[in-house]
């Protein structure tokens, strides 16, 4: 039996507008490739209407329903998915598809994309951040600075999704890009390989203020946050093991957000948790029903009451505060802190930067400077944006509208 390798993933695209597009799956099984193809499909910009899973430990059908930009490219979304679908061993599935020769991935090189302007504008930063998530290249660290005189230089730590920076003809097409958005503004622009020294300077403050730490960085839901927010935006997480000799039924209602489904997958990837069947979609009224049937990695239901409490309390949290959002004072400054928890794999949340920058641009904010590093706390890797505003021009908005624009614009409220 043969599957060309191309028809793993099918994409129907929808024929009229407001009609949701079609992708199916159809590839050997992995503990976690739920979360890989909605990470994927987040990264695009798209949200997931409704959704079927189902596996048999060994192979699996996947089919989203899924909405979002007009301008998609639906033939790169097809290869990005295909790259995260495992390779098929015939010895274990007796099934076979062609696929090109496979090779592990290394990790990918760091690149330094260092360019300078005459001026800073507002919106500047969301417009470059725009142009480099067109082009695949992925952030990984950002240092913006404004000098005494006005000049603005930024410097982005990307690594190419294409991994064809290195090449002359990948580095002028970006800086034509650039160039594109940039105008008379640039004065110039430079990109090269990143030296381990170099990649070790962009990691940021090291250390973050202990009370920022206690506060945002809470991993249960105690009563001192159990908030008007959180009040009107519950959560339910219910387990049942009685409707399956070998399975345990998770069923989640909660209000829909950017990435939901995303964010389940991912905590249950965290987990080592498979789905064997599951179906999901969003009613009318935007909110989304969950219905997994999951097992352990050894292949039995979840019984024990710790283990039950524990995943219901990680899957609430995770989506009651899938982003952790605040706007503080730093001295006599006003400071955005924007954080994500990163995947166990090390990957961390897609279009995080792109949505805090446009979310900047349409309050009309201009930003001072930025940073972007990694952080463990509380046992966990944390990927922190502060974003440090700039207060002139009459700079007058209160502190509680940016933060809920910002968290809006992240959870796709608008």
């Amino acid at each position: 039996m043969g599957i060309l390798y191309e028809d793993v993933v099918l994409i129907k695209e929808s024929e009229k507008a407001g009609d949701p597009t079609v992708i199916t799956v159809n590839c050997p099984d992995k503990t976690g490739l739920g979360c890989d193809l909605c990470r994927v499909i987040l990264l695009f910009g798209l949200s997931i209407a409704r959704g079927d899973v189902s596996t048999d430990g060994k192979w699996c059908y996947l089919v989203f329903w899924v909405v979002g930009r007009p301008t998609t490219r639906w033939d790169l979304l097809k290869n990005r998915l295909l790259e995260v679908c495992p390779m098929c061993s015939p010895a274990v599935s007796q099934i076979y598809y062609y696929r090109p020769e496979f090779q592990q991935p290394k990790p990918p090189d760091v690149f330094l994309l260092k360019f300078w302007c005459y001026y800073d504008r507002k919106g500047l930063l969301h417009d470059v951040t725009k142009v480099l998530c067109e082009l695949e290249l992925t952030i990984k660290r950002v240092k913006v600075s404004t000098t005494p005189d006005g000049r603005v230089m930024d410097l982005f730590y990307v690594t190419d999704t294409r991994e064809l920076l290195h090449t002359d003809k990948r580095q002028e097409e970006t800086i034509a890009h650039l160039k594109a958005v940039l105008r008379d503004s640039m004065i110039s622009c430079e990109i090269e390989l990143a030296s381990p020294e170099v990649t070790a300077m962009s990691q940021g403050s090291l250390f973050l203020p202990s009370a920022i730490t206690e506060d945002m960085f809470y991993l249960e839901l105690p009563n001192k946050h159990a908030n008007s927010f959180l009040a009107s935006n519950l959560v339910t997480v219910a387990m049942d093991n009685s409707l399956s000799p070998s399975h345990t039924l998770v069923q989640i209602f909660c209000q829909d957000h950017k990435g939901l489904i995303y964010d389940i997958m991912r905590t249950l990837k965290d987990y080592n948790i498979q789905v064997s069947y599951g179906r999901f979609f969003v009613n009318p009224k935007g909110t989304g029903e969950v219905d997994l049937f999951i097992m352990q990695v050894d292949g039995k239901k979840i019984v024990h009451p710790e283990k039950q409490n524990a995943l219901c309390s990680r899957l609430r949290m995770e989506l009651l505060r899938p982003l952790r959002v605040d706007v503080l004072s730093r001295g006599p400054d006003t400071e955005l802190l924007v954080a994500n928890p990163v995947e166990l794999s090390g990957r961390g949340r897609p279009l995080v930067f792109h949505d805090i920058t446009l979310a900047l641009k349409i309050l009309d904010i201009r930003i001072f400077s930025v940073e972007i590093a990694r952080h463990r706390i509380h046992g966990r890797e944390w990927e922190v944006y502060r974003i440090l505003l700039d207060d002139g021009d009459g700079f007058d908005l209160p502190r509680d509208k940016i933060k809920e624009c910002v968290r809006k614009k992240l959870m796709g409220w608008e």
